[in-house]
C-alpha cells in the first residue's frame, strides 16, 4: 500500500511561473556571464584561464622547473577548483600556449600545440607544459591571502583566488573573447611597451587627454601580425568600447622564375595574415574562387610556410595586373576582415562596456589597492620581527641579569614573568628570548642581530611611507612598471597605415573606379571564345607590356578581335548553326575584375550544352555599322547580304540568320559598306576579288540560303573573307609559315561565282594558305600554330610584292606543326585617341 505524502502549508511556497522562470534565467545567465565567459578587469581572465595558472603555481611548475604533462595540470583543475569538462580546460590550457592565439603566452609549451592553420593540437597525455616567465612574474609571484581574497572552491575542500595579483594589464597585453548569455566580448591584443607608456602617463597625469593616450598606445598589436588599414574604428573602440577595426594581411609583389626556359611572371606574396584567420582555409577559399571564376588572373597557389614564418605564394598569369587581383584578394576572402572589437568585462562583479580609458583606470587602481594590502601585510610582519629583535637585543644587553634570572627561576612560566617585569617585555619578546639559543651570545650573532634591527627599522619606515603616502606608492608603481617593461618589452608586429600611404592607395583605388566608370570601353574577344571589358587606359597598360617578336612563343590565349564601344551598344553574335543574338556591351564583366575574360557564349540565352566554339562571329553593332550591310559566309563558299539593321535588338530568343544545308556552317560574318569589294580566299592559294552590289550580291531575306560566293574544289576549304578599298593590302600566311603583302589593286574586280586568280605561289608541296587579313598599318598581327604558339609581328615587316612572286618564310614551323590562322592584335593609336 503506498504511504500518501503529507505537506504543511509552511512547506509549500505559491509562485507564478514567469515569476518563478524570470528569477532562475537571470540567476543562470549571471552564473554564466561572471563565473564562466567574460574577463575580469582586474587581472584579465576568467575563471578556467585563473584556475588553471593558479593550480600550475600550486604544483609548482616555474619557468626553472620541468615541464609537466598537460594531463596532470588538468586534472588537478577539475579535481580542485573546475567541475566542468575535461576538453574545456585543455582547449583554454592550450590557447595560453599559442604564440599566435596570445600576444604574449602565459604558458610555454612542449610538443604539438596546433598551428594558423587550425591544426587541432596533441591530446594532453601527449603534450606537457610550465608556466612561462610573463605569467609566473606578472600573475603569480604575489599571489597569497595577503594581497588578494580567496574563497572555498566548489566543495569548500580547497581555497582559490578571486583574483591574481596582476602586475600588468592582462586584459590588454592578451586581450580576450568569450560569449555570455545576452552579450559578448572581444578585446583585441596590445603591445606591453606602449600598454605600459600609457600607464605611466596616466600616472603622472590622470587628466590626459584622449588624443595624447591614442598617441602613446596607437592601437592593437595582433600576434600574427598584419596591417590595421583605419584608424578611425581603432579610437571608436577606444573612446566607447565598440569599434570596427580592418585588418589587412602584408603582401608584396615579387618576380618569379616559374621553371627553366620559362618567362619570369608576377607573383603576389603574403608573408602575415590577420589575426584569427586559418590559414588553410584562406588558400582553399581563394582556389574556390578562382574555379567559379569570380578572381581571374591567377594560375597557382604554393603554401611554401616553414618555421621560419609564413610564406603563401599566388602566382600570376602574364597579362594579370597584381594590384587588380590582390585588391580582390581583400574584398572575397579573409585576406582583410574587420576585428569587430566590444570591450566588455567583469567590473565591481557586473558586466561592463569600458573604455580603454576605464580599462587603464581599473587596473591602476586594483595595482594600488594591492600593492596597500602587499604592503601593510609586510609592514606588519616587519613590525612583529622588529619587535621581537627588540626583546633579544635588551636581553643581549643585559645578559647577566637575564642569567641570574633563569637560574633563579623553577620554571619557564615565572622565567617569562620575571623577565616581562625587570626589563618591561612584551609576552612575545619574553618569550622569544626563553627560546633564543646560545649560539645567539656570540659577538658575531649579536652583531648580526643588531644589522638586523637597523634594516628592519629602514624597511619599516619605506612600507609606511609607501602606505601613507600615495605619491611614493605611484613612483614605486612606475619603477615596477619600468622594470616588467624592460624585462619583457619586444617591438610591435602590426603595422597601423599612415595618413600618407591612406591617401596613396585611396588615390589608386580612385583611378581605378574612374577607370571603370569611362563612357567609352575596349572590349576584346579571345580565341578561346572568351570576352574582356576594359578602359582605355587599362588597355593601354597591357599592350604597353606586349613586345613584337618573329619567335614563334607558347601562349595561353590571344585577343581576335578588339572594339571601342560603350555600354549602352550591342554585339551581335553569330552561331555556326546560323542563329543571331545580341549581348550588351554593359553586361560583359571588367577587364580589371576578371583579367582572362567571361565566355562569349555563356552570355547568350539557353547556353547550356553549348561550348565557345559554336560562336562563329561577333560584331559590335555601332550607330556607323547599323546603317551597312551584313555579309555571311559559310564553310562552303556560300555568301549571304542582309542589312545590319534586322539584326538589332533581338529577343532573348535569337533570329535565324541564314539557312543552312546540310553538312554546311557559318563560317564568316562582317560589316561592309554598300559598294566596297569583298575578297575571298582559298586554302590553294587563290583568290577572287567582287562588288559588294544588288548586281553582284542581291539582298536577301533572313531564311534564305545565299548564292555561292566562290566555288571551292574538294580538297581546298575557305580560309579568308575581307572587305577592300582599292588603296588597301593584304597579308596571307600559308600554313608553314610563309607570308606575303599584296596590294588590292593587282586584283582585278570579278564575277561572283568564279574559282579565283592564283596569288600564292608554295615553296613546299605540303603548304597551303592558312589566313588572309588586312594589312592595317601600325597594327600588330599575331599569328597562331595548332600547338598552342603564336608569334607577333608588324605589317611592315613583310615586304610588298606582286601576284607572281615568291613568298618570304617568316619563321620555322615544326614537323606536324601548322599556322591555323593569323589575327589582327589590338587598334590603332587614332582609335584610342578618339
Amino acid at each position: 500500500m503506498a504511504k500518501q505524502l503529507n505537506f504543511s502549508n509552511e512547506q509549500i511556497v505559491p509562485t507564478a511561473l514567469h515569476t518563478e522562470v524570470q528569477r532562475s534565467y537571470l540567476e543562470y545567465a549571471m552564473s554564466v556571464i561572471v563565473g564562466r565567459a567574460l574577463p575580469d578587469v582586474r587581472d584579465g581572465l576568467k575563471p578556467v584561464h585563473r584556475r588553471i595558472l593558479y593550480a600550475m603555481h600550486e604544483l609548482g611548475l616555474t619557468p626553472d622547473r620541468p615541464f609537466r604533462k598537460c594531463a596532470r595540470v588538468v586534472g588537478d583543475v577539475l579535481g580542485k577548483y573546475h567541475p566542468h569538462g575535461d576538453q574545456a580546460v585543455y582547449d583554454a590550457l592550450v590557447r595560453m600556449v599559442q604564440d599566435f592565439s596570445s600576444r604574449y603566452p602565459l604558458l610555454a609549451g612542449h610538443g604539438n600545440f596546433g598551428s594558423v592553420d587550425n591544426d587541432p593540437p596533441a591530446a594532453m597525455r601527449y603534450t606537457e607544459t610550465r608556466l612561462a616567465a610573463i605569467g609566473h612574474s606578472a600573475l603569480l609571484a604575489e599571489v597569497g591571502e595577503a594581497t588578494v581574497d580567496f574563497i572555498d572552491n566548489f566543495d569548500s575542500s580547497q581555497q582559490e583566488p578571486v583574483v591574481l595579483p596582476a602586475q600588468l594589464p592582462n586584459l590588454l597585453l592578451n586581450g580576450s573573447s568569450g560569449i555570455a548569455v545576452g552579450m559578448a566580448t572581444n578585446i583585441p591584443p596590445h603591445n606591453l611597451g606602449e600598454v605600459i607608456d600609457g600607464l605611466i602617463a596616466l600616472i603622472d597625469r590622470p587628466n590626459l587627454s584622449n588624443e595624447k593616450l591614442f598617441d602613446l598606445i596607437p592601437g592593437p598589436d595582433f600576434p600574427t601580425g598584419a596591417e590595421i588599414i583605419d584608424t578611425q574604428g581603432i579610437h571608436d573602440a577606444y573612446r566607447t568600447g565598440r569599434g570596427g577595426i580592418p585588418i589587412r594581411g602584408i603582401a608584396s609583389f615579387e618576380e618569379i622564375q616559374p621553371g627553366r626556359g620559362k618567362r619570369s611572371r608576377q607573383a603576389i606574396v603574403v608573408t602575415e595574415l590577420p589575426y584569427q584567420v586559418n590559414k588553410a582555409s584562406w588558400i582553399t577559399k581563394i582556389a574556390s574562387l578562382v574555379n567559379q571564376g569570380r578572381i581571374d588572373g591567377i594560375s597557382d597557389i604554393r603554401d611554401e610556410s616553414d618555421r621560419d614564418g609564413m610564406r603563401v605564394v599566388i602566382e600570376l598569369k602574364r597579362e594579370a595586373q597584381p594590384q587588380l587581383i590582390l585588391n580582390d584578394l581583400y574584398k572575397m576572402t579573409p585576406l582583410q576582415t574587420n576585428f569587430g572589437a566590444l570591450m566588455l568585462a567583469i567590473e565591481d562583479g557586473q558586466p561592463r562596456q569600458l573604455s580603454l580609458r576605464e580599462i587603464l583606470e581599473a587596473f591602476l587602481t586594483f595595482r594600488e589597492e594591492t600593492l596597500i594590502r602587499q604592503y601593510s601585510h609586510e609592514l606588519a610582519q616587519k613590525q612583529a620581527r622588529a619587535h621581537i629583535v627588540a626583546g633579544q637585543i635588551v636581553a643581549l644587553n643585559h645578559l647577566d641579569a637575564v642569567i641570574e634570572i633563569l637560574r633563579r627561576a623553577p620554571d619557564g612560566t615565572t622565567a617569562r614573568v620575571s623577565l616581562q617585569e625587570r626589563f618591561e617585555l612584551s609576552d612575545q619578546q619574553a618569550d622569544s628570548i626563553l627560546s633564543m639559543p646560545l649560539r645567539r651570545l656570540t659577538s658575531l650573532e649579536q652583531q648580526k642581530l643588531r644589522d638586523e634591527a637597523e634594516e628592519l627599522a629602514a624597511r619599516i619606515g619605506d612600507l609606511q611611507t609607501l602606505v601613507e603616502d600615495r605619491s611614493v606608492l605611484m613612483k614605486s608603481l612606475k619603477k615596477e612598471l619600468r622594470a616588467l617593461k624592460k624585462k619583457f618589452d619586444d617591438p610591435r608586429r602590426t603595422r597601423i597605415q599612415t595618413s600618407a600611404e591612406r591617401r596613396r592607395e585611396q588615390q589608386v583605388l580612385a583611378e581605378i573606379a574612374a577607370e571603370e566608370s569611362e563612357e567609352t570601353f575596349i572590349v576584346e574577344f579571345t580565341r578561346k571564345g572568351y570576352v574582356r571589358r576594359s578602359s582605355p587606359k587599362a588597355y593601354s597598360r597591357r599592350q604597353s607590356r606586349v613586345e613584337s617578336s618573329a619567335q614563334l612563343d607558347e601562349f595561353d590565349d590571344i585577343t581576335i578581335q578588339t572594339e571601342l564601344t560603350n555600354p549602352t551598344e550591342e554585339i551581335l553574335v553569330l552561331t555556326r548553326d546560323g542563329k543571331a543574338y545580341t549581348v550588351s556591351v554593359g553586361d560583359i564583366p571588367i577587364g580589371q575584375r576578371q583579367q582572362k575574360g567571361v565566355p562569349l557564349i555563356g552570355l547568350l540565352p539557353n547556353a547550356a550544352g553549348s561550348t565557345p566554339d559554336d560562336v562563329a562571329a561577333q560584331i559590335v553593332l555601332n550607330e556607323a555599322r547599323l546603317g551597312q550591310q551584313l555579309i555571311l559566309i559559310t564553310t562552303k563558299g556560300r555568301v549571304k547580304r542582309l542589312p545590319a539593321q534586322e539584326l538589332s535588338n533581338l529577343t532573348g530568343r535569337g533570329l535565324t540568320a541564314v539557312k543552312l544545308k546540310t553538312e554546311d556552317t557559318l563560317q564568316y560574318a562582317l560589316i561592309t559598306p554598300l559598294g566596297s569589294d569583298l575578297v575571298l580566299a582559298s586554302s590553294g592559294g587563290r583568290l577572287l576579288r567582287f562588288r559588294v552590289n544588288d548586281e553582284q550580291l542581291p539582298e536577301l531575306s533572313r531564311t534564305a540560303q545565299g548564292p555561292q560566293g566562290i566555288r571551292l574544289p574538294k580538297s581546298e576549304r575557305l580560309v579568308g573573307c575581307v572587305p577592300v578599298q582599292s588603296k588597301d593590302a593584304l597579308l596571307l600566311v600559308s600554313t608553314k609559315g610563309f607570308a606575303k603583302k599584296m596590294l588590292v589593286s593587282n586584283f582585278k574586280t570579278a564575277n561572283r561565282g568564279g574559282i579565283g586568280s592564283q596569288s600564292f605561289k608554295f615553296s613546299l608541296k605540303n603548304d597551303s594558305l592558312a589566313s588572309m587579313i588586312l594589312a592595317v598599318p601600325e597594327t600588330t598581327f599575331t599569328v597562331v600554330t595548332n600547338e598552342d604558339r603564336c608569334a607577333s609581328l608588324m605589317p611592315d615587316e613583310v615586304p610588298l610584292q606582286g601576284r607572281s612572286q615568291p613568298c618570304d618564310r617568316l619563321f620555322t614551323t615544326r614537323r606536324t606543326e601548322a599556322v591555323t590562322d593569323t589575327l589582327i592584335s589590338g587598334l590603332p593609336d587614332e582609335a584610342l585617341k578618339a
